[in-house]
């Protein structure tokens, strides 16, 4: 939980007083604060405490499945399992690892296989040329029979189920491109629960799109649309079925997309008057600097500086000097891009430090940037 958005702080030390004044101190709380003093003395030989395994949360898993998942053979398809077969860590739809690649890279992949199955991961990663390097190592450098260290998996996207934590009717999904990847367990789950749902699935072009067949199984529920040959969808289209009534999306919809900045940010400003439709969505990119102020970044190391732009994030201004600095999610949730600050004052935008990582200097460069001035960094 973040705590700098629940503070709390404890100052009683001793009983509290009667809830109607009738006694200085509740008696009932008295007695049970005197029997808890006596009594801790003979329980704590029975029930010491003991040291705990310290871990960092990661595992290795061995790649026992690679399989081309598009036309156009640029997303593949990795399967994993433990190398000695024992049963993985349970997962929900919605739900990422944490991979490290051979290189020292940390990248986040969705998982799209089937929550059910114990024994198996399996992620999706279409080769971006221009990116940061992961996708391409994926595609170039991974095989079937290597070990591969995971962290996770962790869940910043789940399913909330109508009628069980959603107070939705009926759900649309919407997923573009490579974006069908947390998508994919959340259309078996709402069938498995019996759901009023349905999706538009959209790319560039029908080679592009992955899991097409997989996604057909569910046949007219699905909408399947490409940009070369219908055009860019509308919001509406986007939405589904309209009210025939209101002419607009009904109210009670809970709507899931996974897809590029644009789309989530066009579905943000078009449902912002509508506070009877649920929005959960997931980026696969950096969300837009708000509020953001120039700042300098000074590398301890090298006393070199680094200018940092309003709008954009203290991270990417490092990479340009230091590719191999390492980061994940570029969202402020996984922490792998942490650094400590030897000087300056932190503006924190991420929801993960604790308060007295915070005090300590700790920031994410991802999200985090300087209220003014220099920062300078331990790198």
């Amino acid at each position: 939980m973040n705590q700098r958005a629940h503070p709390h702080t404890t100052t009683l030390t001793s009983p509290p007083p009667h809830l109607y004044g009738r006694w200085r101190h509740d008696p009932l709380l008295t007695v049970g604060t005197v029997v808890a003093k006596a009594w801790w003395p003979f329980w704590r030989p029975l029930s010491p405490l003991r040291d705990t395994v310290r871990t960092d949360g990661m595992s290795t898993v061995a790649i026992v499945k690679r399989e081309v998942v598009a036309e156009d053979e640029n997303v593949v398809a990795l399967t994993f399992a433990d190398p000695d077969g024992a049963m993985l860590h349970r997962w929900h739809a919605g739900a990422h690892l944490d991979l490290l690649l051979p290189s020292g890279r940390m990248r986040e992949y969705s998982l799209c296989g089937d929550p059910a199955d114990r024994y198996t991961y399996r992620i999706a990663v279409r080769r971006i040329p221009d990116g940061g390097g992961g996708s391409v190592e994926v595609h170039d450098d991974l095989k079937v029979g290597d070990l591969v260290s995971i962290k996770g998996p962790r869940n910043a996207f789940p399913l909330a189920i109508p009628g069980h934590g959603s107070p939705a009717r009926s759900v649309r999904f919407i997923a573009a491109g490579i974006g069908i990847t947390p998508i994919l367990p959340m259309l078996a789950a709402a069938e498995r629960f019996g759901l009023d749902w349905s999706m538009i699935y959209t790319g560039r072009t029908p080679d592009s799109i992955p899991f097409i067949s997989e996604v057909g199984r569910y046949g007219t529920k699905v909408t399947v649309r490409t940009d070369d040959q219908d055009g860019l969808p509308s919001m509406a289209e986007l939405l589904g079925p309209v009210d025939p009534e209101t002419g607009r999306a009904p109210s009670g919809l809970a709507v899931y997309c996974c897809g590029p900045v644009p789309m989530l940010e066009s579905l943000r400003r078009h449902l912002g008057d509508r506070p009877d439709i649920e929005l959960h969505y997931e980026r696969f990119s950096p969300p837009p600097v708000e509020n953001g102020e120039e700042f300098t970044v000074t590398l301890a190391s090298t006393g070199q500086e680094i200018p940092v732009a309003a709008d954009e994030s203290a991270l990417a201004a490092i990479r340009r000097v230091l590719p191999s600095v390492p980061y994940s999610c570029q969202q402020g949730f996984c922490g792998t891009c942490k650094v400590r600050t030897l000087a300056g004052d932190i503006d924190h935008r991420d929801n993960i430090l604790t308060e007295p990582e915070r005090a300590s200097g700790t920031m994410l460069t991802c999200v985090s940037r300087s209220h003014g001035g220099n920062l300078t960094l331990d790198l």
